[in-house]
């Protein structure tokens, strides 16, 4: 029973987070229609505002993320249209990013090249770990089980070290530079600040729910290990 109790404990305070963000963005996508400006132009107001003509507004299909290496402000189909209280708010996160980048925020510079160099590490690792079963079957040589430990821990353990780095920029894109900017240029009903506010702790929370469910990745694969 207390297993049963622990296990339930660790699924809720791992997967807890990634709920609480679900929710969240879904309450304030309704009603779509609550503002008369939509997340793309929201983005478009926010950029030409802050002289960043340079930075393009995209639909995107991989979710809402701001690109560095094409300058560009990508938006969920659903928020790139929506005139929703989370279409506005999200679309003002990634202007955030945006305006990191254009003054040279260091922890964005260093996620940004991290992800550079984890993206080979994490296919060696990928590779180690599918050629080990095939070398134990050949060799029966012990190093096997050091190869597959390495290979798990490039793979497994370096995306867990990016979503942490990653915090510190996410939050600072949410409230040093997004909540500022929908004050600023007067984006939101009054009424609905406190909302926005909630919309852009779960903007940076994406990344403390993709954190845990990396280190239940490992946790789970360490677990086999043992076995």
């Amino acid at each position: 029973m207390q297993i049963i109790i622990l296990l339930a404990i660790v699924l809720l305070l791992v997967l807890g987070p990634g709920l609480w963000v679900k929710r969240v963005m879904a309450r304030y996508s309704k009603p779509a229609d609550r503002y008369g400006h939509g997340g793309a132009e929201t983005a478009r107001r926010l950029l030409d505002a802050l002289d960043l003509q340079r930075v393009t507004v995209e639909p995107s299909d991989t979710g809402d993320h701001y690109d560095p290496d094409a300058r560009a402000v990508r938006l969920s189909a659903a928020n790139y249209e929506a005139r929703s209280l989370t279409a506005v708010t999200v679309a003002a996160h990634e202007v955030g990013h945006a305006l990191q980048h254009a003054s040279g925020f260091a922890p964005l510079q260093w996620r940004t090249r991290l992800v550079k160099w984890v993206a080979p590490v994490e296919k060696t690792g990928a590779v180690l770990m599918m050629a080990t079963p095939v070398i134990i079957g050949l060799t029966r040589l012990p190093v096997a089980g050091l190869l597959m430990f390495m290979g798990g821990l490039l793979t497994l353990g370096s995306g867990v070290v990016i979503h942490l780095l990653t915090l510190p920029t996410e939050f600072d894109a949410s409230f040093g530079r997004a909540l500022p900017l929908l004050r600023q240029q007067g984006v939101l009903y009054e009424v609905d600040e406190p909302h926005a506010r909630r919309l852009l702790r779960a903007a940076a929370m994406t990344y403390v729910a993709a954190s845990l469910m990396s280190l239940l990745n490992v946790a789970r694969w360490i677990a086999i290990l043992r076995r």
